[in-house]
């Protein structure tokens, strides 16, 4: 009797394992109970919900077999086991009190009633063991079958132990220990591969989304923060369309098409007024919009091939300016995947606009504090060179005219804002003028050297850099001595940056003086000071980044050595430089 019974056993259990497994799969693909992932913990709400599909597809398992002896051959170890592996100790045993309290109190009962809700309870609990000390190499088929394999061997065992009269028990094991072993072993580990499976494909999806993404930003950062105009749009409609497999990319402000890539360019034309209505309640409603049916994008031009589109509006802060569309034809429909990866590119387009505003915001800002250095200049220093002038008008007129023509061209330089970078020639020279005044008045107790190699006079810097520092080691330093010092400029070129030493052997500084020279922002000490230490210092972060501020040694005594570097970026526009660098800083 038993011979002829097992093979129908094990038909009837592989045919409900299959339908099992597919709707345990489909629930998993098609609902939000899906959202699975291994390295993030989910919501409460969604981590119960998920507890109970197990535990239902453990109750389910309970009816895939025939009645026998009071008992069902089953396939409870499949749904409970996936749940331990899957989601930890707490899920599997979760799912195991369901499904195993389900087959104690609400099911036939029976003689082995008892033994099969243990058995079940302690599978789910020691898959979610197994997957603890695994961690994210829990979902392997490997595991989960072997877990099927001892877990069921032990429910026979618990059902011979527990289960009286014990003959019937016997009876029972020898019809169904070999089919309910096996299937629900294979039935375990293939549900856990196809579970991981599903995973890396999420995963993968994810990444090429995200890859996708990625590319095209790397590609047009800095485009739109130029402002939303035909030339931008244009060129980062190209790139998504070449990106992305869609039938035309276009991108509109308020009421005129900037560009459009791809078919239906015929009529959606640079320039043309926004030809679709979906277009222009997407920008009204200022929600995106995934249409799929011609006659809803609203075109007036009965042979637009466009079936499909992807609409996201463009913003600046709180404000539409413009929108994303991305087109699809019958030939290259649109899906829910291109939709989130159009909402996620409008998103970064808008901060790209939104950093065009402070861009120029910081770039006025630069500007204007140029022209508020050179509004610092010491007026003591003026006032002094105009006195020192007078007293030499008697005594050495050739020498007054020479110092009024170096306070001239000194003035000049200093006051001229028309510019950006200049040759450090210029700051040299205004550096002389600067120097030959001073000696005017002090004689011998200042004393000035240069070493400056001939392809640094070249080199195009700030102005208004190298003159404060030279009149604080002046000012600050030598003069700090009743005998007066020197000061030494000298200025390289070496690995594609200018090198700038400043040094003075005067009275030297504390390192606590130091820093507050570099951080204070007291107006006080910029007037002392001449233009001070610090503003040079924070103009060279602004401009170059922090790597090219200033690098200060002194000691009370001992003098003080101002070094600096002016990277070879100066060759462009400050503008530019202020651009490049606001470029870095987005993209890290």
């Amino acid at each position: 009797m038993l011979p002829d019974y097992l093979p129908e056993l094990f038909i009837i259990l592989s045919q409900r394992f299959g339908l099992l497994l597919a709707g345990g799969l489909a629930v998993l693909t098609l609902t939000p109970i899906g959202r699975i992932s291994l390295t993030r913990k989910p919501s409460r709400r969604l981590w119960i919900a998920q507890m109970l599909m197990f535990g239902l597809f453990g109750i389910l398992g309970t009816y895939t077999g025939n009645a026998v002896f009071q008992s069902y051959a089953n396939l409870r170890a499949m749904g409970v086991i996936t749940a331990g592996l899957f989601g930890g100790p707490a899920m599997g045993l979760g799912a195991g009190l369901i499904a195993g309290g389900h087959r104690y109190l609400i099911d036939i009962g029976g003689f082995s009633a008892l033994p099969c809700a243990l058995a079940t309870v302690l599978e789910g609990l020691a898959a979610g063991l197994v997957a603890r000390r695994l961690g994210n190499r829990r979902l392997h088929w490997g595991w989960a079958g072997g877990i099927a394999l001892v877990g069921e061997s032990l429910h026979m065992a618990l059902v011979l132990l527990l289960s009286r009269p014990l003959g019937d028990a016997i009876a029972l094991v020898q019809i169904i220990a070999g089919p309910m072993i096996v299937v629900n072993a294979l039935g375990a580990a293939l549900f856990v591969e196809l579970l991981a499976m599903q995973l890396r494909f999420r995963d993968k999806r994810d990444s090429g989304q995200a890859h996708q993404i990625l590319s095209i930003v790397n590609q047009t950062v800095g485009m739109l923060r130029r402002g939303l105009n035909p030339e931008s749009a244009r060129a980062t409609a190209r790139i998504i369309y070449d990106l992305i497999p869609v039938a035309a990319v276009d991108i509109a402000s308020r009421d005129r098409v900037l560009a459009h890539v791809g078919v239906g360019g015929d009529h959606h034309t640079t320039g043309s007024a926004i030809r679709t209505e979906a277009t222009k309640k997407a920008m009204q409603d200022g929600e995106g919009v995934f249409i799929r049916d011609r006659s809803e994008i609203g075109c007036d031009v009965e042979s637009c091939p466009l079936t499909e589109a992807i609409i996201v509006p463009l913003r600046k802060s709180s404000q539409i300016v413009g929108c994303l569309k991305l087109y699809g034809t019958a030939d290259k429909p649109l899906d829910h995947t291109r939709f989130e990866l159009a909402k996620g590119l409008a998103d970064l387009f808008s901060t790209q606009l939104e950093l065009e505003d402070i861009q120029i915001k910081n770039q006025l800002l630069a500007h204007a504090e140029i022209r508020r250095l050179q509004a610092q200049i010491n007026p003591h220093f003026l006032f002094n060179s105009l006195n020192t002038i007078a007293s030499f008008c008697r005594t050495s007129p050739r020498q007054a005219r020479e110092l009024l023509l170096d306070l001239s061209h000194y003035m000049r330089q200093s006051l001229d804002s028309s510019r950006g970078f200049v040759p450090f020639a210029e700051e040299l020279s205004r550096v002389r003028s600067y120097i030959s005044i001073e000696k005017a008045r002090f004689g011998e107790r200042i004393r000035y050297e240069e070493d400056v190699a001939p392809e640094a006079e070249a080199w195009l810097a700030p102005p208004l850099l190298v003159q404060p520092l030279v009149e604080n080691g002046v000012r600050h330093g030598v003069l700090g001595r009743e005998s007066g010092g020197g000061v030494r400029l000298t200025a390289s070129v070496e690995n594609d940056l200018l090198h700038v030493t400043i040094e003075d052997d005067g009275v030297g500084m504390a390192p606590e003086t130091i820093a507050e020279m570099l951080t204070t922002t007291n107006e006080a000490e910029h007037l002392e000071g001449g233009i001070g230490m610090r503003n040079c210092n924070s103009r060279l972060e602004q401009l170059f980044g922090p790597e090219h501020g200033l690098s200060i040694e002194s000691a009370p005594g001992r003098g003080t050595t101002v070094r600096m570097t002016i990277p070879n970026t100066a060759l462009s526009s400050p503008d530019a430089v202020l651009e490049d660098r606001q470029n870095e800083e987005s993209v890290s």
